[in-house]
């Protein structure tokens, strides 16, 4: 069968990438066109767009580039109906996916969306659209499924596929990675703040200023594969402050601690069993809007799940050197690392267990 698929940003290009590979488990005649990244032209297939390409964040940026999104969506259409897919797969990227699906299933195109839209966080009034246009739902949150029931929707609960990223790898020497970045021997802090520039601007620099108060300890930059690392240069000062790229994973299974932007690098610190600080901090006028219109008590996807407070989170103006320091102060101590850890734990047994990407492709393929 022909699968198109439309993923953004890296997190997107991993889980579709192993979708992409359970697929081909079920299907050995897969053929592949997709929106994404690296991972997915590695796995085969036809790649038309990188996410790159669409890394606009925040209300403001979208607005500057209405012209250039309106015009992939139209883009993305033709190459769709030119393609003629068996199955067209959505993966996360709400505001891009749901507008090329509405336009798809008045096509006739066979729609499934794997990994839901937060409609659970803000303007639940788009569930009403995913009702009409999208026929399968695949959702990775142990409560997601549940909340699409409150509107007759039936979504199928997978499991999370960041059990399988994780459990898959190849362990990592401590001893041979600490030698092959040049770090020492002291404990080590990674600093993960986030993937977009304008976020590694506004959490970068506060994190950095940890680097002179925790001296007992290796920082290390975790980089994103969409940016260069002479980007960051222009923040490191300080020859305590390391820089790796496209290892996260890598890096969180040596780490003894990390301060993390929130988003799905909230969930791979815990699964990783790493404590850490969730941080976040947007533009004034891009805050103000999602404040009006998200309901959620927890932005960091641990406190979510569990649905109560697990990790810290330092908000917008919360976020600043003084808490910072105080909370990283708490997660290097021995009795609230041991709390977090049996909390880690809990969360990991709510996310169902492995096989995530596997069960996803085989309703796909045989719906």
């Amino acid at each position: 069968m022909k699968y198109y698929i439309i993923a953004g940003e890296a997190s997107g290009d991993l889980h579709a990438s192993n979708l992409m590979k359970a697929i081909q488990e079920e299907d050995a005649n897969a053929d592949f066109r997709f929106w994404g990244g690296d991972l997915m032209e590695h796995v085969g297939g036809t790649l038309v767009k990188h996410y790159k390409e669409r890394a606009f964040m925040g209300f403001g940026e979208v607005i500057m580039n209405l012209r250039k999104i309106l015009g992939f969506i139209s883009f993305c259409k033709k190459d769709i109906a030119q393609y003629q897919p068996d199955q067209l797969i959505f993966i996360d990227n709400s505001g891009f996916n749901l507008r090329i699906a509405k336009w798809a299933k008045k096509q006739g195109f066979r729609t499934n969306y794997y990994i839901s839209p937060q409609v659970w966080a803000s303007r639940a009034g788009r569930v009403d659209a995913i009702k009409r246009d999208i026929d399968s739902m695949y959702v990775i949150l142990p409560f997601e499924d549940a909340f699409y029931k409150k509107y007759d929707y039936n979504a199928i609960f997978v499991g999370h596929p960041l059990l399988d990223a994780i459990a898959d790898r190849p362990q990592v020497n401590g001893r041979e990675f600490r030698t092959a970045h040049n770090l020492n021997e002291k404990p080590i802090i990674a600093l993960m703040p986030g993937s977009r520039k304008q976020e590694i601007t506004k959490m970068l620099s506060v994190m950095l200023i940890m680097v002179s108060k925790f001296k007992d300890y290796q920082f290390v930059i975790a980089g994103a594969p969409s940016q260069e690392h002479s980007f960051y240069k222009t923040f490191i000062t300080d020859e305590n402050v390391k820089f790796i790229t496209n290892k996260t994973y890598d890096l969180l299974s040596v780490s003894y601690a990390a301060l993390v932007t929130s988003g799905t690098a909230t969930l791979e610190a815990a699964l990783f069993k790493v404590p850490q600080v969730v941080c976040y901090k947007a533009g004034n006028i891009s805050y103000q809007i999602a404040k009006r219109i998200i309901t959620l008590k927890f932005i960091s996807l641990v406190n979510l799940i569990m649905d109560r407070e697990v990790v810290t989170e330092l908000i917008q103006h919360d976020f600043n050197e003084k808490r910072l320091e105080e909370e990283l102060t708490k997660i290097l101590d021995k009795t609230h690392r041991e709390q977090l850890f049996l909390d880690y734990f809990d969360l990991e047994q709510k996310l169902g267990g492995k096989g995530a990407s596997a069960k996803a492709a085989k309703l796909i393929v045989n719906n």
